[in-house]
């Protein structure tokens, strides 16, 4: 192995994955039998014994089970290849064992990048490009969104194909809103969410959100007052403008007057679930991977739920998230076919409708979408349909091989801003300088 692949797996095991989906988240032309029951192509070994295959994932509850579902119909479907699934933790989990797992020589041969970390592992050379077995097998890549697109080509190749994948959503306790005098179909604007928190606070029972400090919702808040992360070379940032300063200001503004609670530290995110379907915090902001989950939590507690756009600053604007299937380098050819089998059929139109339905993760397909299930679905729950709207105003995550570290950085400066009292205009400019010493 190179010595410059040696070191880049060593930087890149040092830096910290970003949240994506689970803030706690397809054939061609719309022929899903012509791609999922495909499968005959890849060849068996010599003595007819099946092609073994390893499929690591991210995540347990309704997203492992949806895994471990879909690993199950593959291998149901067919009698040359053997798919073994098995659950590696989070998306910093998975990843930190795969690039240890490629060094080692004992990699996975298919497995998930959380989308902002496909440039690494791409740019790393431990996964394959893609783009001779879509040409090969002519895959409509035009029936995939375009929106969900941007984290899938790296130096314009093609190194994954959209699988889990999610934008961050408004999660409105309706019960609790009607109560406080508000529109259930909640706040459309900056302003109208500032009121509704304002309206929704009791001092000592309940806040209008509790906000955990996270890069993904960040990235949505500069999108929405019409910012970007990081400068169109991509060798600066450019947060540390007003656009990028103008989320911190907010919440910082908010969380003064007591009418947003921020938790900091790794229980943050659950903090901010749990005070939610508690009831100790009407609005919260969250994956559409976590809708399915939700709507069962929100029947339990005993309250009516309900989803919009993340509120608009300038414009309404979100990251997407969530995960994008990957095949490992250095598979010899037959390994390669399997292995490509098992992706074209996890992204097909057909298992890509029965993800959404079960977990709540966006349907990658335009295909999907359309479908006969998805439409019928959207009527009987328009809760999961927010989000595909939403995808007009979506954009990419940044994949910079240092954007992982930079996101730490920026969240510890947005973190001391808040908390500690400094200005956020301070605190953004160091975070720009150490971002910027990193890029270069």
């Amino acid at each position: 192995m190179k010595k410059g692949l040696l070191f880049m797996i060593f930087v890149v095991m040092t830096m910290f994955t970003l949240v994506g989906c689970n803030s706690s988240n397809e054939t061609t032309g719309g022929s899903s039998q012509t791609e999922s029951m495909d499968t005959a192509s890849a060849e068996p070994s010599e003595n007819n014994e099946k092609i073994e295959i390893t499929y690591w994932y991210a995540w347990g509850d309704k997203i492992g089970e949806n895994n471990e579902n879909l690993v199950k119909m593959f291998n149901e479907s067919q009698d040359k290849i053997h798919v073994t699934a098995e659950y590696q933790g989070s998306y910093d989990d998975l990843h930190a064992k795969t690039q240890a797992a490629f060094a080692a020589g004992n990699a996975p041969e298919v497995t998930q990048n959380e989308i902002a970390s496909v440039a690494i592992f791409a740019n790393s050379g431990m996964t394959e490009e893609l783009t001779p077995f879509v040409e090969k097998d002519d895959i409509n890549i035009d029936d995939f969104i375009p929106g969900l697109m941007g984290n899938s080509y790296v130096n314009d190749q093609l190194y994954a194909l959209p699988y889990l994948r999610s934008t961050p959503i408004l999660y409105l306790n309706t019960t609790i809103l009607e109560e406080a005098g508000l529109d259930p179909a909640g706040p459309k604007s900056w302003e109208e969410f500032e009121e509704y928190a304002r309206a929704l606070t009791i001092k000592d029972e309940r806040v209008g959100m509790t906000l955990p400090i996270n890069i993904w919702f960040y990235e949505a808040f500069v999108a929405q007052s019409g910012g970007q992360m990081l400068a169109e070379d991509g060798n600066s940032v450019a947060f540390n403008n007003e656009a990028g300063v103008a989320p911190v200001e907010f919440w910082k503004k908010m969380a003064d007057e007591g009418i947003i609670k921020i938790p900091t530290g790794d229980e943050a995110g659950a903090t901010a679930k749990q005070d939610f379907a508690n009831g100790r915090s009407g609005m919260a902001f969250s994956s559409t991977a976590d809708l399915s989950y939700w709507l069962t939590m929100s029947e339990e507690q005993g309250f009516e739920l309900n989803t919009t756009f993340m509120p608009a600053n300038k414009t309404f604007g979100v990251p997407t998230g969530g995960c994008n299937l990957v095949m490992t380098a250095g598979l010899d050819e037959a390994t390669q076919e399997a292995a490509w089998e098992f992706i074209k059929w996890m992204t097909a139109t057909e298992q890509t409708v029965y993800a959404s339905e079960y977990t709540g993760y966006l349907p990658s397909r335009t295909t999907a979408v359309n479908s006969d299930e998805m439409q019928n679905l959207y009527q009987e729950f328009p809760q999961y349909e927010v989000a595909v709207e939403q995808l007009e105003y979506a954009r990419p995550r940044p994949m910079k091989d240092e954007y992982p570290e930079i996101s730490k950085v920026l969240t510890d400066e947005i973190t001391r801003s808040i908390i500690t009292g400094v200005n956020p205009q301070e605190a953004l400019d160091l975070a720009a300088d150490k971002a910027n010493k990193l890029l270069n």
